[in-house]
């Protein structure tokens, strides 16, 4: 198999890659040598020039130093997308210690746990969420907190340190730390936590630095170095938009058009004024675009190339989104404890709607048996996928035992039901845990909401499994229509029989103004299953 999906490459991408044994920074540092003047970060007509941004790297770095912060310890940074997000990142890792990324959405008892596992002692936070981290810091190490302040004044505690200020404490270049990147750590992802208590995927900087080589080798026909411009909302704690527009931007010499959350008129209104070339989304965002009656006044036909990931992308909106757009959209996959890429839709080979594409250079893949996980699966039967590469992290923060169970033999256990054509092409059909059981049959929702998607009165579906005394499981659809569009629950349960097999017909059907979703933009479909579960 492996041969098989690599002979799409043609001569001049390169299915292994040479990943350079350097710390993240040096990407950074490299661009700012190339293109010292070139706009690296755009943040509501505010731009930052590739050399403002080291230098102000290096200052964050030797203020933390001179805090005490020393190699490897960890500083949480908890901040909407800006550019003292980026500062904060790279000026971290430039002082030898570990980004902690934390989402700024989170309540005060999953902060707590994060900075607690994490042991971080410092924390770089946006001035609104101080209260979160009040009513938790005295059962965390936390010392240092730096506070990013976009409007007006705060008033600032004893113990709390404005962004500008802090860069000012800087006492001159920040001491030089010595870093191995196979070993040294670079970012502690924590994940979701669906699966239960958020974990730390323990990213390198060998693992990151090879994620932004892999992905651009793998799209390097269409990038201009030093001339593309990143749309950046998805947020930059999320481990794709830390890769796909933080560090690849960077590496790329591009400039990083940033803003702190998607909301549709003003991403339209910024599209406009910037004109990017290259917009990383999720399909939501992808939804939203598409429905908006005068999306293409706002000059969307800029955007060039969207690279699609956190959610499945449904085949109908990816034609609908690309016919107004012109753009091309390429669906891809991966994981936190992959930082994150390991699968794209080719631009030098066929692009299959539906498939998450094949690997990028450097990955292999398989399917095995979900039970044993030791049988290699046929192509085209449905089993979990596994992989291998350099951008596999090092393990699980403080998890051994979870670590053991999720990288064996070299191989990092995905938790993904998939399976694999004859050429290659990787099909994600659920998650293990999301697959429904009713009357002894495996039901997979995307399957269901992939028919959904194509009534045309439906904007978003999520199908989900509810308990059923007789069926064991049975399937339940939460639906929002499209604005100014109508259909009735026996309207939308006919279209399904006419469509797909009986067993997988929602038995039922519920209709929102609006379906809950992460900071990514990805629908949440465990809290839809548990609030199922409790009525049923």
């Amino acid at each position: 198999m492996e041969q098989v999906w690599k002979s799409h490459y043609p001569e001049n991408i390169q299915t292994e890659v040479e990943i350079p044994n350097v710390p993240l920074t040096d990407i950074l540092e490299q661009s700012a040598k190339q293109f010292p003047n070139n706009p690296a970060l755009s943040f509501y007509g505010n731009e930052t020039s590739y050399q403002e941004l080291t230098l102000q790297t290096a200052a964050f770095a030797s203020s933390l130093q001179n805090e005490g912060v020393k190699k490897g310890d960890r500083v949480a940074v908890m901040l909407p997308n800006c550019p003292h997000y980026v500062i904060s990142y790279y000026g971290t890792l430039k002082a030898g210690a570990v980004v902690t990324q934390v989402n700024p959405m989170l309540v005060d008892r999953e902060l707590e746990h994060i900075l607690s596992d994490s042991g971080a002692e410092t924390i770089v936070i946006y001035a609104p969420l101080l209260p979160v981290l009040e009513k938790i810091k005295s059962n965390t190490s936390i010392k240092n907190v730096v506070v990013v302040q976009f409007d007006g004044d705060y008033e600032q505690a004893k113990d709390e340190t404005e962004f500008t200020a802090f860069l000012k404490k800087s006492p001159g270049p920040p001491a030089s730390v010595s870093i191995d990147p196979s070993e040294d750590l670079a970012v502690l992802q924590y994940t979701g936590g669906t699966t239960g208590r958020s974990k730390g995927a323990m990213l390198t900087h060998r693992n990151v630095v090879a994620n932004v080589v892999q992905t651009n080798e793998y799209f390097k026909d269409e990038v201009n170095m030093g001339k593309e411009r990143y749309l950046t909302v998805i947020p930059l704690f999320h481990v794709f938009g830390m890769t796909s527009c933080m560090n690849l931007s960077i590496y790329t010499a591009s400039k990083n058009i940033m803003l702190p959350r998607f909301e549709l008129e003003e991403v339209l209104e910024t599209i406009k004024k910037e004109q990017p070339t290259f917009f990383p989304g999720v399909p939501t965002m992808y939804v939203a675009i598409t429905n908006h009656p005068r999306a293409e006044e706002y000059g969307i036909d800029s955007i060039r190339v969207c690279n699609s990931g956190s959610a499945p992308m449904p085949q109908e909106l990816m034609r609908n989104f690309e016919a107004k757009t012109g753009a091309r959209v390429f669906e891809g996959y991966g994981l936190s404890e992959s930082s994150p890429v390991t699968h794209c839709n080719p631009l030098f080979a066929e692009r299959k709607p539906g498939s998450v594409g094949i690997g990028v250079p450097s990955t292999d893949y398989k399917i095995v048996d979900v039970e044993s996980g030791t049988e290699e699966m046929p192509v085209g039967e449905t089993g979990e996928v596994i992989l291998k590469g350099p951008q596999v992290m090092k393990g699980y923060w403080n998890m051994p035992e979870e670590t053991e169970n999720t990288l064996r033999d070299g191989w990092l256990y995905t938790g993904d039901i998939a399976r694999v054509d004859d050429e290659g092409y990787l099909y994600i059909i659920d998650r293990k845990k999301d697959l429904i059981i009713a009357g002894g049959f495996n039901i997979y929702p995307r399957d269901v909401e992939e028919v959904i998607y194509e009534h045309e009165a439906v904007q978003e579906a999520v199908v989900v499994g509810v308990p059923d005394a007789y069926r064991g499981e049975t399937v339940r659809a939460v639906i929002v229509l499209k604005e100014g569009k109508s259909a009735t629950e026996e309207e939308l349960i006919a279209y399904c029989r006419q469509n797909m097999a009986a067993y997988k017909v929602p038995r039922e059907l519920e209709f929102r103004n609006e379906l809950p979703k992460t900071n990514v933009g990805k629908i949440l479909r465990r809290s839809i299953r548990e609030e199922a579960t409790k009525k049923a």
